[in-house]
């Protein structure tokens, strides 16, 4: 078959509290992906949505947004791996094109995570991990994240500095973005101000400033055959290379702390696939919710050797004008993290890097852009490689 494109992306701005359904606000990244494709519903031959559930009460989502949306009777297909859910969409939707089963599908993640309270939330997320042998003692994400920081620390030299910087540098970005939820300054001195909010100890040695904060909000992208692709759009942007892989649920099953396993595995896949090594890639956007998530995604990736991604954010070559610009929208860090729609999220923005459509994130003539996105702690891993 032929290669498979990305015609069209949207998402809506990610906010606290949204204050309409869970249709209305799948809607808004619809509406803004269909408007960038300029084609009609009838060109849609079927539907994928991604969310993780228990967020509302709404139980099969797919079915609700696929007729408020206009969608049937075509197919729709649901997809949950946690916070990597949208990316696991975008691969059914490339398996369903590239099959020649479809023509057009469209890939929709949301989340309306304001439905319950943070502490309900951090409760559900908790049970992303083992129900029988782990959350029920009351493990938490920020909890499993310091584990692997802590052990990054202890094996490498890392500082709680060197997390404080890559939040400095999704601030600098997050701020110019208008679909962010968090768009104020970040600097270091905050991070050593004991009065500051962003000194604030979570999990140690994370920080407030090191955590992403929930968020509502949803995505959208639209995947096409190179014949569609071609037709209906004048820059399409075409999936070179799709990775993904799997870990133990649980930590006494993990033999690596000071990565995810899942990031390396995946990105290894994906960059076979798509015939290109780490140094080809010119942009990227990873999977930070924390800040040590970004750190590891670093070398998971192979941008940097173990231990060294530390040297990378020290030399600003994750900045827009480095070697290796990262999360130059912010991030989760900045964008906040509604879980069903964060990959789709992340996929558009490099969609539009590539397009050079990025506007005042625009890195320097990009040809091959990366998604990573991670589900859970890293419990399933999806690596995306793009190429105009």
């Amino acid at each position: 078959m032929g290669k498979v494109g990305i015609i069209g992306v949207g998402q809506s701005s990610f906010v606290r509290g949204y204050p309409g359904s869970i249709r209305e606000l799948a809607f808004e990244g619809f509406k803004d992906a269909m408007q960038d494709a300029r084609i009609s519903v009838k060109d849609i031959d079927a539907t994928v949505v991604c969310s993780a559930p228990e967020y509302d009460k709404q139980r099969s989502p797919a079915g609700v947004l696929a007729e408020y949306l206009g969608l049937t009777p075509q197919p729709t297909f649901y997809v949950e791996t946690l916070c990597s859910s949208s990316s696991t969409g975008l691969r059914l939707a490339y398996s369903l094109v590239k099959s020649g089963m479809h023509d057009v599908v469209m890939v929709i993640g949301f989340q309306k995570m304001s439905e319950i309270s943070s502490a309900e939330s951090q409760e559900r997320m908790g049970r992303g991990a083992d129900i029988q042998w782990e959350s029920p003692f009351g493990t938490m994400m920020p909890a499993y994240y310091a584990m692997y920081a802590r052990a990054h620390m202890a094996k490498y030299g890392t500082k709680s500095e060197d997390l404080a910087l890559i939040r400095v540098k999704s601030s600098t970005y997050g701020q110019i973005n208008e679909k962010a939820v968090y768009r104020k300054p970040v600097t270091m001195e905050m991070f050593s101000d004991p009065e500051n909010a962003m000194s604030g100890p979570v999990a140690s040695p994370l920080r407030v400033g090191d955590c992403c904060a929930n968020a509502d909000g949803s995505s959208c992208m639209i995947v096409a055959s190179e014949e569609k692709a071609k037709m209906f759009s004048k820059k399409p942007i075409w999936i070179l290379g799709v990775g993904a892989a799997s870990a133990p649920v649980n930590m006494a099953g993990r033999d690596l702390f000071t990565g995810l396993s899942v990031g390396e595995l995946a990105g290894k896949k994906a960059y076979e696939m798509a015939g290109v090594t780490p140094k080809d890639i010119d942009v990227a956007e990873v999977h930070d919710c924390f800040t040590i998530a970004e750190m590891m995604a670093y070398e998971n990736l192979g941008f940097a050797k173990p231990g060294e991604g530390k040297d990378l954010i020290r030399g600003k070559e994750t900045y827009r004008e480095g070697s290796i610009p990262v999360n130059v929208d912010g991030g989760l860090l900045s964008k906040g993290h509604p879980i069903g729609a964060t990959g789709g999220s992340q996929v558009r923005t490099i969609v539009l890097q590539l397009r050079g459509e990025a506007g005042p994130i625009q890195v320097k003539d990009p040809e091959i852009g990366l998604v990573h996105n991670i589900g859970g702690v890293g419990l399933y891993g999806n690596v995306t490689i793009f190429g105009r």
